[in-house]
């Protein structure tokens, strides 16, 4: 119980940080099963005060259907999956920004934190999108404030390094290693998350004194692809490919030719076109040249979890 009530007391800190209060409604359109994430921040959500709504065993459809009835002001999901109801609310003629949700909270997947998508959420939404960093090992350990500059370490609650993940000396840019202070039924101490971050050097203008990493989570270390000698990160991608309104789902393949890796982005275009453009623009992004296909609407796999995007053939 102890460790259950730590869990809530970290989500209050991400959903607060946010703007949510006793006075909200918030959604959660997941299919709850044993992930701890889900009934952690449902809990959350209760400890606030606020009225927390579950959204599982539904369809978008349905899900967009009962945000409208039962007055749902805050939407806490992927970034991926708040993507996926613009596009469904869409081909239903539903105008989103006329709902009551003012605030959206994503997890996850590094999306919230990446400009163009945190761009698109919010307008498709007509509300604030705030990013948050937890895993299932340690816990609900980063959250953004209002002045969405990144994601500020809960340090009354993780301590937190940043190392070289190859000499693992201290550095500024590197892998983030955090150990859980309060979780007594299940200690973490100096775990490797894995994920790729840099500190920000200036104090948040919050006022806030907390370790804050500039961009969020940047990636995933092993999720880095070399092409041609250029360090690659399916966020950077990403956030090319989400400046294109047309473009609703992408997929990276990564294959072989020869002795090298090589990247093609397969993205759903109407209008095969446009692939020039997305081309272009990865030029300008990364200096090289890749591989772009379009492939038609509705083809690629939606997420309603964690996006796997990132396909090896």
């Amino acid at each position: 119980q102890a460790s259950w009530d730590w869990w809530t007391r970290c989500w209050q800190f991400v959903l607060t940080a946010a703007g949510v209060t006793s006075a909200d409604r918030v959604f959660f359109p997941f299919s709850f099963g044993l992930f701890i994430g889900f009934w952690a921040g449902f809990e959350g959500a209760r400890a606030l005060g606020a009225l927390a709504i579950p959204g599982g065993g539904q369809d978008s459809a349905t899900r967009l259907a009962w945000i409208e009835a039962l007055g749902a002001t805050v939407l806490v999901c992927t970034p991926s999956y708040a993507l996926h109801l613009i596009e469904v609310a869409r081909e239903r003629g539903i105008d989103l920004a006329k709902l009551p949700v003012r605030i959206t909270v994503h997890a996850g997947e590094p999306g919230a934190g990446i400009p163009a998508v945190r761009a698109r959420i919010e307008e498709g939404w007509g509300a604030r999108t705030f990013d948050h960093s937890g895993m299932t090992e340690m816990g609900a350990y980063g959250y953004e404030c209002a002045e969405q500059a990144g994601l500020h370490v809960n340090e009354s609650e993780f301590i937190a390094e940043v190392i070289d993940p190859t000499t693992e000396a201290p550095a500024r840019e590197g892998e983030l290693v955090l150990t859980n202070l309060g979780r007594v039924g299940s200690p973490a101490i100096r775990y490797r998350t894995g994920d790729r971050v840099r500190v920000a050097d200036a104090p948040c203008a919050c006022g806030r004194t907390f370790l804050r990493l500039a961009g969020g989570i940047l990636g995933r270390l092993d999720d880095m692809l070399i092409v041609r000698g250029i360090n690659l990160f399916p966020a950077a991608i990403e956030e090319v490919v989400r400046r294109f309104p047309a473009i609703d789902e992408f997929q990276i393949e990564v294959f072989r030719d020869g002795e090298l890796d090589e990247i093609r982005v397969l993205v759903e275009l109407e209008d095969p076109s446009g692939v020039r453009r997305v081309q272009e623009a990865f030029r300008e992004a990364f200096g090289i040249r890749l591989q772009v296909a379009a492939v038609p609407l509705k083809s690629l796999p939606r997420f309603e979890l964690k996006a796997r995007r990132l396909v090896r053939r």
